[in-house]
């Protein structure tokens, strides 16, 4: 009797030290796996969305599609350029799940001042952080290259 008890401890013993390998091994791989979930993650916010800016005319409405890095007061400051520009938006639907995107359908208030690039450029000026008027100045503002 005693022999076979020993030997049902020695088993016991074996089974509970192959469970507690079982349990390393998954933790070596759980730690893994966290570990390739963080470089994944980290690369996926390093990769930039290309920018994009397109506007067209479609009967008396504007058509835009904006898509760029997010981050920033983005709808803000294309809503402000919609405003500067003269733009009342009839519709719009914004993404910021991946990226920033936006869809609007706007018309002009005085047709005979829309340029669809100068939209287009306001855009994107909106997008990049710099004004309007800085803008504006900057074409203005000959290079000294250009008087010689």
């Amino acid at each position: 009797m005693q022999g076979k008890q020993s030997s049902e401890f020695w088993n016991a013993v074996l089974f509970l030290h192959k469970l507690k390998l079982k349990l390393e091994a998954i933790e070596r791989e759980y730690s893994n796996l966290l570990s390739m979930k963080r470089e994944y993650l980290n690369s996926v916010k390093q990769i930039h969305a290309p920018k994009e800016v397109k506007v067209e005319k479609v009967g008396e409405e504007l058509r835009v599609k904006v898509r760029c890095e997010k981050g920033g007061d983005r709808l803000v400051t294309v809503l402000e350029a919609f405003d500067k520009m003269g733009l009342n938006v009839l519709q719009a639907k914004v993404s910021c799940s991946e990226c920033f995107s936006m869809e609007a359908i706007a018309v002009a208030e005085d047709e005979q001042s829309l340029n669809i690039s100068d939209i287009t450029e306001a855009i994107n000026a909106a997008i990049d952080g710099k004004s309007l008027a800085a803008n504006q100045q900057q074409k203005e503002t000959p290079e000294k290259d250009d008087e010689i």
